[in-house]
């Protein structure tokens, strides 16, 4: 990265999806090109190489790993699989300079949203897989109705946010960064829930057409799931491109405890990596704190 205006030394903001009893750690990928890949999440998104092998490599911010890249993909046999990993950013001048940065980089940007409680970025990795970056407005913010949480997909004012970026080369990806959501595509939303809600106990925050919400802790989601091109899918198989892996991270001994007991009263296993268990379309959770 070259040197620009420094904002690793940023104070470090409390973020609101770490503000739970578990959030989401690092996402694992399989992929066909490692070398490629690792120059797009380093030099496009802005993370940092923390380790890299012949057949895998490690990155992220301050030490934290938010994207693993494992080579020896195949070709997927379902649909269902990763929508999108979301990297949540600490304010939204951070998403002012990355916004900045993609432009004179010229990564292409395929979405841009306000949903109320989030502003956020989309783009596409170059094997096609789907890439969020967003920052939250203040959980007080957030809208509600009877309580309930409201979102929406409006249009995010782009030039208003290009306007607010910082000047000088971009730096990377701030310090205090970290891994906010994960978007699965799913076969069945009702099931979904059933998995993730009724199995694992997230809270279901909100219902869209074709897709579900569901949180840890009162946030607006720590994961969700849609079938909006997957209605039906069967399961992935272990080593499809795409989607290996995520993380799921106990904030206390006890919280790591209880969904231990969850995982493995729901047919889930004990693995070198921690307690794992996979949704009914082979997407893949290990647990640890």
């Amino acid at each position: 990265m070259p040197a620009g205006h420094d904002h690793q030394t940023a104070t470090r903001v409390s973020l609101e999806a770490l503000d739970a009893p578990f959030h989401i750690g690092a996402v694992t990928l399989r992929v066909h090109d490692l070398p490629r890949l690792i120059a797009f999440y380093r030099d496009s998104i802005g993370l940092s190489v923390i380790e890299q092998s012949t057949d895998s490599a490690m990155l992220g911010i301050d030490g934290e790993v938010l994207v693993r890249l494992k080579t020896g993909a195949t070709r997927p046999t379902s649909p269902a699989g990763l929508f999108h990993l979301a990297i949540l950013l600490p304010s939204r001048v951070d998403l002012a300079d990355w916004l900045a940065h993609a432009a004179v980089s010229r990564v292409p940007i395929e979405g841009a949203s306000d949903h109320l409680v989030s502003e956020a970025l989309y783009l596409s990795d170059p094997e096609g897989n789907g890439i969020e970056i967003y920052r939250d407005r203040p959980r007080a913010e957030w809208p509600r109705r009877d309580g309930v949480i409201q979102m929406a997909t409006e249009r995010l004012d782009l030039d208003a946010l290009l306007a607010e970026a910082r000047p000088g080369a971009y730096g990377g990806m701030p310090n205090g960064t970290r891994m906010g959501h994960i978007h699965l595509r799913v076969g069945d939303t009702a099931e979904a829930e059933r998995f993730y809600a009724d199995k694992l106990g997230f809270d279901l925050m909100v219902r869209y057409p074709g897709a579900s919400f569901l949180a840890s802790g009162g946030y607006h989601h720590h994961i969700s799931g849609n079938i909006w091109s997957s209605r039906g899918a069967g399961a992935r198989q272990p080593g499809e491109a795409g989607l290996d892996s995520f993380e799921l991270i106990a904030r206390e001994a006890a919280d790591f405890d209880a969904m231990r007991q969850r995982i493995l009263a729901g047919h889930g296993t004990e693995t070198e990596q921690g307690p794992a268990i996979a949704d009914p379309w082979g997407n893949r959770m290990v647990l640890r704190r």
